[in-house]
């Protein structure tokens, strides 16, 4: 009995020996990149989900590229996956978009958006939804809209300017969120029954998370919010269909014609999941950035100086006072775009993007696997001292000598190939014109909040409280609390040891 146990007992052994080993070492028709594979099944996923809170390239990979370089290896999720910090390898994942690699996300991630979002979805179906997607967002659709923008953040600014305080965070996504969803859907949180604002709420707070679906968990909570979101947007198409309108007035009736033509490709389940993305793309991040400016506004005044003094001059140079901004007015805003260029490029708002490679894969001396997932990580590239003098100052002006129109090897805040972010201009449009209405109008304070936190994703774990006042129109000029607090006018703000300070 005891030779037959043992010999049994040998082989678990030596079955658990072999894999372990397989796990350490995956097979590769080349050199991987090196690395380590982590735990079994559970790979590195906890330390990549492991909260930092700096401003620079987050822990999990600047610790690695000091050992292993630009390039290595590791396991998230249960996938095998290839991080790249490098601009070339970088670059030539976004051009060869559909020949060596496609879009890919982990199973957790597909799970929150729908697997028919039109991040997962690849080829003429990708670029067909791309193109329904600019009817909306596309620069002439954003000219109508201009006025539209301006008047919402107007609207706002009063309204903020009455109360002790506003968490700017919260509140720029909300009145966002307003614009879109109505553009899209005529929704109107005053008259609905339901609040859809909340669930969005629900998800986004466990969208980055680890992926642990068990009741009390923020990854929990997200699918939640999902499947909640998701049955109100059912409903509303199933209403919209069973009631048609006659003139055509937002995003839905476009859809709705869509579906309704018999040689269509587009289905009801990818039109949802694709409004559901749109209505979570189109404020989450946006309001994210905004916060972002004004936080690095209020610590820098002579940034806010140059920002104010621009949007004074449009006032200024308007032959008919009383309209409102003009597109030729917003497209001037020279100053302005390289200030959010510039704010995108530190807060990284997105920490990672995917795509899997299609076949095997020589780059310098390493193979990419086929199969294998690929991380390109933009914080690495826009911290890097190589690419950007200084990479943790916030210095709007270093963008007068580059490419400020797309996406290049060193700057993806926007993705890069086919797969651009649609959504620029309209984050541009935002935030460009909610800068305008604020420094012309209004001084702001911080109350209180303002420090970060990366889970990965970027947050506000106390909220940015800030006070917004309305102008003395007698004394115009700088626009933050640094007025009253002024520092060394040239001072650069310098984010490298930005942190918050713990207990």
């Amino acid at each position: 009995m005891w030779p037959v146990s043992l010999c049994i007992a040998a082989m678990v052994v030596v079955t658990i020996t072999h894999w372990l080993y397989r796990w350490r070492n995956p097979k590769c028709n080349g050199d991987l990149p090196p690395g380590s594979m982590g735990w079994p099944l559970l790979g590195e996923t906890i330390q990549f989900f492991a909260p930092n809170r700096t401003w620079d390239t987050p822990p999990f990979v600047k610790e690695r590229m000091k050992r292993y370089g630009s390039i290595f290896r590791t396991s998230l999720v249960g996938r095998p996956v290839i991080v790249s910090t490098n601009s070339d390898l970088n670059y030539m994942i976004f051009q060869q978009e559909g020949q060596l690699f496609e879009s890919w996300y982990p199973d957790s991630f597909t799970e929150v958006f729908g697997r028919q979002n039109v991040g997962s979805l690849h080829g003429y179906m990708y670029k067909y939804l791309k193109n329904m997607v600019l009817y909306l967002f596309g620069p002439e659709s954003l000219k109508k809209m201009l006025h539209e923008v301006e008047d919402v953040a107007t609207r706002n600014l009063e309204k903020w300017a009455g109360q002790e305080s506003v968490e700017l965070k919260e509140a720029t996504a909300n009145m966002i969120f307003d614009l879109t969803a109505k553009k899209l859907i005529s929704y109107d949180p005053e008259k609905s029954s339901e609040n859809l604002r909340e669930n969005f709420v629900a998800f986004i707070q466990g969208l980055i998370s680890f992926p642990l679906n068990i009741p009390g968990t923020a990854y929990h909570k997200c699918l939640q919010g999902r499947k909640k979101a998701m049955a109100m947007l059912k409903n509303m198409l199933e209403e919209r269909r069973a009631k048609p309108r006659k003139v055509k007035s937002d995003f839905f009736d476009y859809v709705l014609e869509e579906l309704d033509r018999g040689d269509s490709i587009l289905t009801e389940a990818i039109a949802l999941d694709l409004m559901f993305v749109l209505l979570f793309a189109s404020f989450e991040t946006t309001s994210l950035a905004i916060t972002v400016a004004i936080r690095l506004l209020g610590d820098n005044p002579r940034v806010l100086q140059a920002l104010t003094e621009e949007h004074e001059n449009i006032l200024r140079n308007r032959e008919n006072k009383e309209t409102g901004l003009t597109w030729k007015e917003y497209k001037s805003m020279t100053f302005t775009f390289q200030l959010i260029n510039e704010t995108v490029r530190l807060a990284n708002i997105v920490p990672g993007v995917f795509r899997k490679a299609l076949k095997d894969i020589k780059f310098k001396d390493y193979t990419i696997p086929a199969g294998w997932a690929v991380m390109v990580c933009p914080p690495a590239v826009h911290l890097n001292p190589a690419n950007y003098k200084d990479p943790l100052e916030f210095n709007p002006w270093r963008w007068e000598r580059m490419d400020q129109k797309g996406a290049s090897k060193n700057f993806m805040a926007f993705g890069g190939g086919m797969r651009f972010c649609v959504g620029t201009d309209f984050t541009k449009v935002q935030m460009a014109v909610f800068l305008h209405c604020l420094v012309t109008k209004y001084r702001w304070r911080t109350v209180r909040g303002g420090e970060i936190l990366r889970t990965p994703g970027l947050q506000f774990p106390n909220g940015f409280h800030v006070e917004v006042t309305v102008k003395d129109k007698q004394n115009q000029g700088p626009t933050s609390e640094s007025d009253t607090n002024p520092t060394n006018e040239e001072r650069i703000i310098d984010m490298s040891s930005s942190t918050i300070p713990t207990n």
